[in-house]
Formats: structure tokens, C-alpha cells, sequence
């Protein structure tokens, strides 16, 4: 079993900044691929960022490409996601999610565990 845990949401104004972590634990970090995904009210749960178990693979969605950047440190069993410019539309819960491999697939089946999820508010 994998326990996540994300902190460093908020409220940010337009063309601000945020930083996200994820902690993970119960399972040797770097077997495992990592994902950021975010569901706004109303919508569909949408992949926002992946990487591969050794952090060399990244795949982000075409609406955060050049604005978010997700990281990792295997040494911290954390993940990151760093983003800049953020825009009203980028409001939504983010979740951090696990999957067993180290392969970094987009699609949010892929994943076996979940965080809870942080609240990012963007402001216009």
C-alpha cells in the first residue's frame, strides 16, 4: 500500500505562482511512476503532469506545457509540481496519484493510489 500526501495549495492571483508537494511512503519511491492530475467543479478528473519512476520521462498536457513543471526526488519520496503563470481555468483540486511500475502513462486509470487532493485557486 501506498500512502500520498500533498500540501502547497491556495489562493493565487492571475500570472502567479505555486508549488505542490507530494509525500509518499510504503513502497520503494522510485518503482513507482507519479502523476499530477486536477478536477475542477462539474468536470471530469484531467491528467496534468507525469513522471517516470527515475524522474528521466515527463509528460505534460498541452494546457500547462511551458507552465508547470513536475519533478521528483527519490531521495525524499516526494513530488513536485511548480506552476507559473497560472491562469483562472487552472482552478481545480490537484491530486497526486501512484502507479506501480515506472513507467509514466497519462491516463488516470493507470493509477493505483491517490492523495487526498489540494485546493488551487486562481483569482482573475
Amino acid at each position: 500500500q501506498v500512502q500520498l500526501v500533498e500540501s502547497g495549495g491556495g489562493l493565487v492571483q492571475a500570472g502567479g505562482s505555486l508549488g505542490l508537494s507530494c509525500a509518499a511512503s510504503g513502497r520503494t519511491f522510485s518503482s513507482l511512476a507519479m502523476g499530477w492530475f486536477r478536477q475542477a467543479p462539474g468536470k471530469a478528473r484531467e491528467f496534468v503532469a507525469v513522471i517516470s519512476g527515475s524522474g528521466g520521462n515527463t509528460v505534460y498536457a498541452n494546457s500547462v506545457k511551458g507552465r508547470f513543471t513536475i519533478s521528483r526526488d527519490n531521495s525524499k519520496n516526494t513530488v513536485y509540481l511548480q506552476m507559473n503563470f497560472l491562469k483562472p481555468e487552472d482552478t481545480a483540486l490537484y491530486y497526486c496519484a501512484a502507479r506501480s511500475g515506472t513507467t509514466a502513462f497519462t491516463a488516470a486509470g493507470s493509477y493505483d493510489y491517490w492523495g487526498q487532493g489540494t485546493q488551487v485557486t486562481v483569482s482573475s
